[in-house]
Formats: structure tokens, sequence, C-alpha cells
């Protein structure tokens, strides 16, 4: 799949880091640090513009690393980069932990996942088939 892409932004493309890899790395695209304190959030600029597909979407979504270390997620994960937006992507980070962060700039902030999607079409009905689970839902199948 081929994907036009805009980079105003001083780094190179995102690219898979390894054959099997399902995201690309996104970089701060930023001219000063960014402080993150604890529970505070920001929207991170990349510098990237994408043309998607009718069909695909892109998801920005957290780097584990950066989550299991450090605390700093993706605060509305996965964010969807919709095939008809044109703007740039940015992510909207959040500082879990109890120190603050310093963004820099080309930093590996996030992964950017490419994805296909359905359209539904939505069918009005008075019931629904039965299954075993019903309608236990929030852990309603046990702990293990």
């Amino acid at each position: 799949m081929t994907i036009k892409i805009i980079n105003k932004s001083q780094h190179a493309l995102p690219e898979y880091e390894t054959i099997a890899s399902a995201g690309m790395d996104l970089r701060a695209n930023i001219t000063d640090p960014i402080t993150l304190n604890p529970l505070e959030r920001a929207l991170v600029k990349t510098g990237l513009f994408i043309e998607l597909p009718i069909g695909y979407e892109a998801q920005v979504r957290p780097r584990s690393g950066l989550a299991f270390k450090k605390g700093i997620t993706v605060l509305n994960s996965p964010g969807t980069v919709d095939a008809d937006y044109r703007g740039e992507i940015g992510v909207i980070l959040v500082n879990l932990s109890n120190e603050p962060f310093v963004i820099e700039n080309g930093e590996r902030v996030a992964q950017l996942v490419i994805a296909k999607h359905e359209r539904a079409e939505w069918e009005l009905v008075e019931t629904l088939s039965e299954t075993v689970r019903g309608e236990g839902g929030f852990g309603s199948t046990g702990v293990k």
C-alpha cells in the first residue's frame, strides 16, 4: 500500500523497525522542549500530513517503553486519523507518573498503525439473538 505524505518536520519519515512491526514511530516536531508535569497533557505536533485511501484509518497508539518506564501514554488511545483529514498529525500525550517528563524535538512519542475498517449500516430490530454470555460485561466472565 502506498500513502501520500507531506513531511514538514526536520526528521525522517516514519518507518517500520522490523519486518513484523505493525506500527511506525512518530517523532515530536517541536521548537522548544515540552515539560509534562504529573497529570498534565499536551498536543505534540509531528510535522506530518497524510492522505489515506477511503476504507483505512491511521491509529495513533502509545509506545510501550514510554508507558512502562515513564508513565507517558496517548490520552485518546488509539487516536484515529480519518481518510478525509488533511491536517497535521498530532499526538495527545498525558503524564500518568509522579515526576515531570520532558519531551525533546525528535523524540519518539507514539506509534502509527495503518488499519482497514468497514462502514456499518444499522438494522433497527426489537430483539437480539441470545448467547451464553448474554448481557454480562465489565468482568463478568471472571478474573482468570
